[in-house]
Order: C-alpha cells, then structure tokens, then sequence
C-alpha cells in the first residue's frame, strides 16, 4: 500500500476554519453534510426542546409558589415560636434569681442585672419583629416575581418559547452559514478523499504527499508567463518509480467544468510545475547531485501533470496535463517506466516534506 503523509487540504482547511468559529460538535463529514440537509429539522427540534423547557418552568413555578405559601406561614410560625423560647428562657433567669435569694431581689432590681434582662427582653422583642417584617418583604417580593413570571408563561406561551430558544436558534443558524460557505471545501474534500484512496492501492515503494504547501522568498519569476510565484499548494504530490506526479483534484460538476469564471486548473498545475521544477533543481546537497551530477549529463526531473476529475471529466484534452477518471488514474500513473530507485524515492519524499507547510490542528473531524 502506497505511504501516505499529511491530511488532505479540503479536509485540513474545513477543520481549521471550523475550529476558528467554534464548531467542534462534528466527528465526521458526514455528519456535517447530515446537519446541513436537516437544518430545518434541527431549527424545528430547538424550538421543540424549548417548548417543553417552558412547560417543565410552568410546572416547577407552580409548585413553588404553592410551596412558597407554606413555607411563609410556617417560617413565622418558626420565629415567633423562637422568640417566645428565648422570653421563657430570660423569665427562667429572673425566677432563679428570686429563688436563690429573696433578700437580693431589691438589689437587682437596682443594679445592673435586672437592666440587662430588661434590654434583653427589649433587644429580642425588637430584632425578631425587624427578621419578621424583613422575612415578609422579602417572601411578599419573591412570590410577586413568581406570580408575574407564571402570569406571563401562561399569557405569552409562544413568546416565552422564542425568548428561550433565541441563542440556540442563532448558534444553529450561524452554524449553518459558516458549513454553507464552506460548501466547496466540503465537497472538494469528498473528491480528494476519493483520490487518496484511490492512489493508496499503489504498492509501497510509492510516496504520497497529501497537501503540499511551499512558499518561496524570494518569489520564483517565470519569464515565459511573466509570473511571480510566491508558494504553490498541491492537492498530491506522488513520488513514485515512473516519476513524480502533481495531480489535482477537481469534484467538478458539468456547469462548473463549463463556467468561464472559474480559474482554469490547467494553467494552475502548470504554474506549479515550473515552481516544484526549480524547487528541485536549484537547490544543492543530495537532490542537486541526484539529478544534475550525472556521468552522461544533466539528469531529466520526470514531473508529470494530472488533473483527476472524480464526478464529470471533460472531453477536451489539454498539452502537458493529463485529465483523468478515478478509474483510469491508476492504469495512467502506472503505464510510465520506472525513473527512480527505490532509495531515490525516499531521498526525494524526505526532501520535499522538508518544504512541506501544511498547517497543524487540533479537530477531531475526520472523512468517516
């Protein structure tokens, strides 16, 4: 089986913009696909869920206002038991002190011991009527609240259901808007996945190099186009024994391979032909002895063109680009001659990847 390296680009582009807006939800791509053609659905299931949450608040606001009217009466009932124990207890002081000593009574009632039991008898007199009008203003607010929120549900159903979904309904459509816009990535990603798989039948002295971004400082000049090239960025790279492929996938409807609008995938392989070309040629150490340091001469870099189309293909054919089916990629790669040694393989995979910018993420997203 052919060895492959790096998430495909598609792939590895819809994680990373779906991670900078803060969609982490999905596993798979299908999934995603799954959410957008049952947007609806899932509209209609938010406000569905809101709906009995609305309901259950009823129900729960309800029973507290019941339990709130109970709980008020018994908890001054509470107090007023509190204080009258506290009285009994100070009576219980004062009735002691005439017990132990008859003859003290005048005296405490002149000092101050008798002036103390008297402010006590004040202070709790005072402090447990002030906790009991507090309790009340306080019970009297709460219930109020209660009463107009439960007024309100049941005069407002509807609106009160639109209040509670508004943010989920809005993360939901902003969800929708971000997978809408990425629309192409999610297709093209389907398409390229389908060429990977296709080219991971090869045998395994074949390199497969998914994504390959290269930025170039400065840029390359391509004298016959007048082009500065500052970084190319290829779907797969395949370094094989017939060469080395560019191949770009292409998940192209009819009315797109027929809109003008669209930039031409040809001129786009063959710009980055001429980069990967000089990439290779002119840098020294190993590469630069592989191809150029040769006894008979200069050695020819095999680079070969592919655009693979894996839904409609057109009928035209175009110089220096190859335009293929999924079903005849394989056979096309493989009816070239061996160019490479296997070691030459490695030393140019291991070259490459070198260059390789593919941009690293943390999403969990996968094709299946």
């Amino acid at each position: 089986m052919c060895r492959v390296y790096n998430t495909i680009g598609c792939l590895n582009t819809l994680q990373l913009e779906l991670v900078k807006n803060n969609i982490d939800e999905f596993n798979t791509l299908d999934e995603i696909i799954h959410f957008q053609k049952n947007y609806h659905f899932y509209r209609e299931q938010i406000i569905s869920n809101h709906q009995k949450i609305i309901e259950q608040e009823k129900i729960y606001i309800e029973n507290e206002i019941s339990e709130l009217n109970n709980l008020i009466s018994e908890r001054i009932t509470d107090l007023e038991e509190e204080l009258r124990q506290k009285l009994d207890y100070l009576n219980q002081e004062i009735e002691t002190l005439f017990k132990i000593n008859s003859k003290v009574i005048t005296a405490i009632k002149d000092y101050w011991t008798n002036l103390l039991i008297h402010i006590k008898f004040w202070l709790l007199q005072i402090q447990f009527s002030f906790k009991i009008i507090l309790f009340k203003y306080r019970a009297k607010k709460l219930l109020s609240e209660k009463n107009k929120r439960f007024e309100y549900l049941n005069e407002n159903f509807q609106n009160a259901v639109n209040e509670s979904s508004i943010t989920d309904l809005q993360k939901c459509e902003s969800k929708n808007e971000t997978i809408t816009s990425l629309n192409n990535t999610i297709y093209g990603a389907i398409g390229e996945q389908k060429v990977q798989n296709t080219l991971k039948k090869l045998p395994d002295n074949c390199i497969l190099i998914n994504d390959f971004c290269c930025s170039f400082n400065p840029p390359i000049y391509n004298k016959s186009t007048n082009d500065h090239i500052y970084s190319i960025q290829i779907d797969h790279l395949l370094i094989s024994p017939a060469g080395i492929f560019i191949i770009e996938t292409k998940n192209w409807s009819d009315k797109s391979i027929n809109n003008p609008n669209l930039r031409s995938p040809v001129e786009q392989i063959l710009r980055t032909n001429f980069a990967l070309f000089i990439l290779l040629s002119n840098n020294t150490g190993n590469i630069n002895k592989l191809f150029f340091e040769y006894s008979w001469g200069n050695r020819k870099v095999p680079i070969k063109n592919i655009i693979a189309f894996t839904n409609n293909k057109p009928i035209e054919q175009f110089q220096f680009v190859k335009i293929v089916t999924l079903d005849e990629l394989i056979p096309y790669i493989k009816y070239f001659n061996a160019s490479f040694l296997e070691d030459e393989i490695e030393m140019i995979a291991n070259f490459l990847l070198h260059f390789s910018e593919q941009r690293k993420n943390y999403s969990k997203l996968s094709m299946q």
